[in-house]
């Protein structure tokens, strides 16, 4: 049976297709072509100007936390190095108790943050830290130059 071809607007981030493949080794089971198709959904988000060298691990990373997010992969047993998102990544048990019951759960994705959801997955942990090595923010302290 002849292999599907890649469509063409695919190609240019195939590059970015082999660093995903050694940042999010969970995802081996999914196929190229969704890979590629996640990729490039993701890769307008970062800025190839601003994350320079790291910008296919900056794509890659991000790409790979909005699968895990989706639940691409869930198939897949964690026992590959990968993780599962549970109940415990998307909500973090803050405390329990176990006569009658009772769970209390802290949220960060809960709080109005912006980049809250990326902290809801290791890969979005590892795509803020590399934004916050390449991106500074300007802050304005409020102060006037006389």
């Amino acid at each position: 049976m002849a292999k599907p071809r890649t469509p063409a607007k695919f190609k240019a981030v195939a590059p970015v297709l082999d660093v995903f493949r050694i940042v999010a080794p969970e995802f081996k089971a999914v196929e190229d072509n969704t890979v590629l198709q996640w990729l490039d959904l993701t890769a307008p988000m970062v800025g190839r100007k601003q994350f320079g060298p790291l910008y296919e691990q900056a794509v890659s990373l991000l790409a790979a936390h909005r699968m895990k997010i989706a639940g691409c992969g869930e198939e897949e047993a964690s026992g590959d190095g990968g993780l599962q998102l549970g109940i415990s990544d998307t909500l973090r048990v803050s405390s329990y108790s176990e006569g009658e019951t009772s769970v209390s759960f802290n949220s960060s994705a809960a709080t109005t943050q912006a980049d809250s959801e990326l902290t809801l997955t290791s890969y979005g942990m590892q795509y803020l830290s590399i934004r916050r090595m390449v991106i500074i923010p300007i802050r304005c302290s409020g102060e006037s130059h006389k």
